[in-house]
C-alpha cells in the first residue's frame, strides 16, 4: 500500500489558491498547542509530586509512638524511615518530570524556529508568483490577438511594437512559468518539512508520554520496596518478645500483697494474750 505524504495531498487547481498550506499550517498550529499542553501537564504532575513528597518528609517528622518498646519501636522506625525515603523518592520524580517537560519545551521552540523560516520563504516564493502573475495580465490587456491584427495593419512601426509587446508577453509567459515552477518545488520542500515537523512531534510526544508512564509506574515499584521494608520490619515484631521485654524492663515485683484475713474479737483478743 503506498504512503500518503504531505507533498502529495495539499495541492489546489486554483494557482492562486493556498488553502492546502493553511490547512497544514493550521494543523501545525494545532500541534504546537498540544505540545505546549502536554508540557504544562507534565509541569503540574510535578508540582503535585513535590508537594506529596514534602508533605511525607513532614509527616515522618511527626512523633509516632515514640513510647514503644523493642520490636515494635524498631518496626514504626523503619515504618517512619521509609515514609521519608517515599518522600525523598516522590521530589526525585518531581525534579525528573521538569526535565522531560525541559525537554519537550526545547523540541518546540527548535521547531517553532525551523517553522518560521520554512514559512518566511515559502510566503516569498508566493509573492514572486503572484507578481510574475499579475505582470502577465498587464501585458496580455495590451496585446491580445485583436490587438496585435490591428496594431499589424497600420505601418511597419506599429508591427514592430506590436512584435515587441508579443515578445514582452512571451517573456512574461516564461517568467510565470519559472515562478510557478518554483513554487511548486517551494511548496513540496515546505510539504516535506512540514511532515517531518509533524513526525518527530508525535515521535517526541509519543515517547514523551511513554517515559512518563514509566516514571510513574517506576515511582510506584520503588513505593513497594520500601513499603517492603517495612512489611518485613513487621514481621519481625514480636507480640510475646514486647510483652516479655516490657515486663524485664520494667516489672515492679513479683510477690504480691499477703491476703488480708478476717479475725473476730475474740481472735484479736486471744493474739495479743498470746503475745
Amino acid at each position: 500500500m503506498k504512503e500518503s505524504h504531505f507533498k502529495d495531498n495539499f495541492w489546489n487547481t486554483e494557482i492562486t489558491s493556498t488553502a492546502g498550506y493553511d490547512c497544514l499550517i493550521q494543523h501545525l498550529n494545532d500541534g504546537k498547542k498540544t505540545c505546549k499542553e502536554i508540557e504544562d501537564f507534565i509541569k503540574a504532575r510535578a508540582s503535585i509530586e513535590e508537594k506529596y513528597g514534602k508533605d511525607l518528609l513532614n509527616l515522618a517528622k511527626k512523633n509516632c509512638g515514640q513510647g514503644e518498646l523493642n520490636t515494635l519501636k524498631r518496626a514504626l522506625d523503619v515504618f517512619k524511615l521509609q515514609i521519608e525515603n517515599v518522600g525523598q523518592s516522590h521530589i526525585q520524580l518531581a525534579q525528573s518530570l521538569r526535565d522531560e517537560a525541559k525537554r519537550l519545551e526545547d523540541f518546540r521552540e527548535k521547531q517553532k524556529e525551523a517553522r518560521k523560516k520554512s514559512k518566511k520563504t515559502y510566503e516569498q516564493k508566493c509573492r514572486d508568483k503572484e507578481d510574475a502573475e499579475q505582470a502577465l495580465n498587464r501585458n496580455t490587456n495590451t496585446s491580445n490577438t485583436k490587438q496585435q491584427e490591428k496594431l499589424y495593419a497600420k505601418s511597419l512601426q506599429t508591427k514592430a511594437a506590436s512584435e515587441e509587446a508579443d515578445r514582452t508577453y512571451q517573456q512574461n509567459v516564461t517568467t510565470l512559468a519559472k515562478t510557478v515552477d518554483e513554487w511548486q518545488k517551494e511548496h513540496m520542500r515546505s510539504c516535506e518539512i512540514f511532515e517531518n515537523h509533524e513526525v518527530e512531534r508525535i515521535n517526541n510526544l509519543r515517547n514523551a508520554l511513554w517515559t512518563n508512564t514509566n516514571q510513574l509506574s517506576l515511582q510506584c515499584v520503588t513505593n513497594d520496596e520500601l513499603y517492603e521494608e517495612v512489611r518485613k520490619s513487621l514481621e519481625q515484631c514480636s507480640i510475646k518478645k514486647d510483652l516479655e521485654y516490657f515486663i524485664d524492663l520494667r516489672k515492679t515485683g513479683d510477690n504480691p500483697p499477703d491476703d488480708t484475713l478476717y479475725a473476730t474479737v475474740e481472735d484479736i483478743n486471744y493474739s495479743e494474750v498470746q503475745y
